[in-house]
């Protein structure tokens, strides 16, 4: 039981008296404590969360005009595991994201990526970059944030961005773990993109541990039987290629 002590020379409270302690500024620190919106994040450490807050003061610092600030990647995972902390800065104004990097490394001592897009830009990436899909699918932002996805297959866009994925064919020896799951999953998005599934942090990861027979732990640690995982992930980078030159050759911009 906590013991609470107050002078003995108290004025107003004689011995036997009955008070209620009371954090005198709760209500303040309530008030003080800005909103935030969360889209498939289950839960944040405080310390996260205070992070995130300073970051979004830091940018409007920089910015008087904008639509939206979005933290996204793998700082919203559970624990402290992360190397950066992913920034999104919805806005029609010109800005150098370097300037905005740098005040966020310097409040929070983390690196920063910062990435500033505008509602045009973002838009016609929901539509055509799996990519995007996946990192808005789980984020906190500063505003409501709504969009509505109407698939747009640009085959040669998508043919560009799985050409990164082959790297961890011809260099599966030399790639990181944290490497080969960035690779890894950029090849799942697209997948998912082109079966016309949903994209989120979840269900590319669940699309991962079926379709190759790995988690992402195993991946991220390196963990990987280079001959089973190579075989597995061959055959959907094959068929995924396939579909894109199917549709390069055949189809339109759009469906």
């Amino acid at each position: 039981m906590d013991q609470i002590y107050i002078p003995k020379n108290r004025t107003g409270f004689n011995i036997g008296n009955y008070v209620v302690i009371k954090l005198l500024e709760a209500g303040i620190v309530e008030k003080s404590v800005e909103k935030l919106y969360f889209y498939r994040v289950k839960e944040l450490e405080p310390l996260k969360l205070e992070i995130i807050r300073e970051v979004m003061k830091t940018v409007s610092t920089f910015l008087d005009n904008y639509s939206n600030i979005l933290v996204t990647g793998s700082f919203l995972d559970e624990g402290f595991h992360f190397n950066d902390i992913d920034v999104l800065i919805i806005t029609e104004s010109k800005i150098n994201p370097k300037l905005i990097k740098r005040g966020i490394e310097r409040k929070t001592a983390i690196k920063g990526h910062v990435l500033i897009i505008t509602n045009k830009e973002i838009a016609n990436g929901l539509k055509t970059d799996p990519l995007y899909q996946m990192m808005l699918s789980r984020c906190v932002s500063k505003k409501r944030f709504i969009y509505k996805i109407e698939q747009n297959f640009d085959y040669k866009l998508l043919d560009l961005h799985l050409l990164k994925s082959k790297t961890l064919i011809d260099n599966f020896e030399v790639l990181r773990g944290n490497e080969k799951h960035d690779l890894v999953r950029n090849l799942m998005s697209i997948y998912l993109f082109l079966k016309k599934k949903k994209i989120t942090v979840d269900s590319v990861n669940k699309e991962i541990k079926r379709s190759l027979g790995a988690d992402v732990k195993e991946i991220k640690d390196n963990l990987l039987d280079k001959h089973g995982f190579l075989k597995n992930y061959k055959l959907i980078y094959n068929e995924t290629f396939k579909i894109i030159i199917d549709g390069i050759k055949y189809g339109s911009k759009s469906e």
